[in-house]
């Protein structure tokens, strides 16, 4: 069964306009975390999360195809999802760069399977790398959740280009 549409017509607009008009939804703040084989942790930042299913536990995300980390997310069997409290901007920006080893300055702790979950996480998802889709210039991936905690803080957003908290 085919679940694509016919590809739909041109946009009357281009790519900076789309970036304004989607940078007025307001998002939550992720940092991705996993360990590597040689026992090394890398990380992201990335505000494309979202539930997909209660039952199986599922949540999504996705990275441009073209990101350097492309190879240690499609290739690790399992990643964990931080959302970011409000006082946790400052970890945003350092894994939004290339930075020799930002787990060298930051707090954290090992999830069951050995990965890095921050301190201070309002709430983490430990998941399988259950699939991948690629779509448009990103790949979406789809976590099957093992495990998960909330610490109840104020979540840090992203909206209008800016960090924000909801106080």
């Amino acid at each position: 069964m085919n679940t694509r549409s016919p590809r739909a017509p041109a946009p009357a607009f281009d790519t900076g306009h789309f970036r304004q008009a989607l940078a007025q939804f307001a998002t939550g703040v992720t940092v991705i975390t996993t360990r590597l084989a040689d026992g090394s942790f890398r990380g992201l930042t990335a505000s494309s999360f979202n539930s997909v299913s209660l039952t199986p536990p599922l949540v999504l995300w996705s990275l441009g195809s073209s990101a350097n980390s492309m190879p240690i997310f499609s290739g690790n069997s399992h990643y964990v999802i931080n959302v970011l409290a409000a006082d946790q901007a400052h970890l945003a920006k350092l894994f939004s760069t290339r930075s020799e080893d930002p787990f060298g300055t930051v707090e954290y702790e090992l999830s069951h399977t050995g990965q890095p979950i921050l301190k201070g996480a309002t709430a983490w998802f430990e998941c399988h790398n259950r699939s991948r889709y690629p779509e448009g210039d990103h790949v979406i991936f789809v976590g099957e959740v093992e495990h998960c905690n909330i610490t109840p803080a104020q979540p840090l957003i992203f909206h209008g280009g800016q960090f924000r908290s909801l106080a």
